[in-house]
């Protein structure tokens, strides 16, 4: 009697229970869509200032304004992400208008021109996040959420490590605004993307429409409603990564000059996303591995991690190693963060409410992120750097504490 072995070029059993075609394709656009939406953000300081004359409150109003109306969108877009048919149509409506939008503000020629575009881009962008979160939670089982989340986190952020550098190389080779007109090519391969993740999964199981409705009391009952509470304070704290280069640059200029330390500080924000993206998928793995409160546990990792990275901005000196170490704790953390709180969601929120509930873990981000960069900025400008980085790692160590109560609790 013979033996038989199995083909070797399959993939190893937990592998193909999560890694599906569906799974790639939502990590593709998340890639794609990445680098196709840095490349005008990074040109955009250039095409208002250098090319339409504009001042540089004019790139701050844009900024903010689009900013908002994105944090709006997501609100938005998590009651449309309710019904399984209308989140896919708002998951590659999204991806190509975006695409779209984005790349024509290569054509404009007058400031207001490329605010309303970038704010219609932005909104586009805000509208397809739940959709595209709520579509990964239903073609993945319950135990692999944190791999495929940890999965799509890693090719976001890898997205934004490669997107600057190709706007870049495209800038040297034709110019700011074909660059930026460019920029459509990855966008729509992102929207194709999305397409090819829908058709390898499967469809839902009732053609009937699901009612439009805002749901907030629902969402936010037991234990999701907790674990947004601490999110909240999480995300308060939290601040845009442009502080932490602001602060690197600072710091470094005295001794290295005003452009050698700006180049030095955009390296170690790169360190930051290359930190992001290897931390990502071993988080995931973690958290599945770690059972019911394995995203909780992470998620606490993650922030622990954050307190550390700003204590250490709080009394640095001008040492590039040194620097580089709370850079890389921060990048580690928000890989770390960003995919538990994405895998705690999708199994604490109720399967009809799952649009809604990454809507509204969507919308406690942005209105934080606000805040945290807005009071941060004040204290930064008013009192010192330390004072700014001291007050967001109070609000890491309150986070903390409200995860580790919450890590108690059963989970339902």
């Amino acid at each position: 009697m013979t033996e038989t072995t199995p083909p070797t070029d399959q993939p190893p059993p937990d592998q193909e229970q999560w890694l599906t075609p569906g799974v790639r394709g939502i990590g593709s656009a998340s890639l794609l869509a990445d680098v196709g939406h840095e490349i005008p953000t990074a040109l955009l300081p250039s095409l208002l200032t250098s090319t339409l004359g504009a001042p540089a409150a004019a790139l701050g109003a844009i900024e903010g304004i689009s900013d908002a109306l994105a944090g709006a969108a997501r609100f938005g877009g998590g009651v449309l992400a309710d019904d399984p048919a209308r989140r896919r149509k708002v998951a590659v409506g999204g991806y190509a208008t975006t695409a779209v939008l984005g790349a024509a503000t290569a054509g404009a020629t007058a400031v207001w021109q490329v605010g309303v575009l970038r704010a219609a881009a932005w909104t586009a962008r805000g509208l397809r996040v739940p959709a595209r979160n709520a579509l990964l939670a239903d073609i993945v089982p319950a135990k692999a959420y944190g791999r495929a989340y940890g999965f799509e986190r890693m090719m976001d952020n890898l997205g934004a490590i490669f997107g600057p550098l190709l706007a870049l190389g495209l800038v040297a080779w034709v110019g700011v605004q074909w660059a930026i007109g460019l920029s459509v090519i990855p966008g729509l391969l992102a929207a194709a993307a999305i397409v090819y993740a829908i058709r390898h999964t499967p469809g839902p199981a009732s053609r009937e429409k699901v009612p439009l409705k805002i749901r907030i009391r629902p969402v936010l009952k037991g234990d999701l409603g907790r674990l947004l509470g601490a999110v909240a304070a999480f995300e308060v704290g939290n601040v845009a990564a442009t502080l932490l280069i602001l602060r690197a640059s600072d710091l470094l200029a005295p001794e290295h000059g005003t452009k050698t330390a700006t180049t030095i500080a955009l390296g170690l924000y790169t360190a930051y996303n290359v930190a992001a993206a290897l931390a990502s998928v071993p988080a995931g793995r973690l958290s599945d591995r770690l059972g019911a409160r394995g995203p909780v546990l992470v998620l606490a990792a993650g922030v622990a991690a954050f307190a550390v990275a700003y204590g250490m901005f709080a009394v640095t000196g001008a040492v590039i190693t040194v620097l580089a170490v709370p850079f890389v704790l921060a990048g580690v953390g928000i890989g770390a963060v960003e995919t538990a709180q994405h895998s705690a969601v999708a199994a604490l929120a109720p399967k009809d409410l799952r649009g809604s509930a990454f809507g509204m873990l969507a919308t406690v981000q942005s209105l934080g992120n606000l805040a945290a960069s807005t009071v941060a900025g004040v204290l930064w400008t008013v009192v010192s750097p330390t004072a700014a980085f001291t007050y967001l790692a109070a609000w890491m160590v309150l986070a903390l504490a409200g995860l580790l109560v919450a890590a108690r609790r059963p989970r339902h």
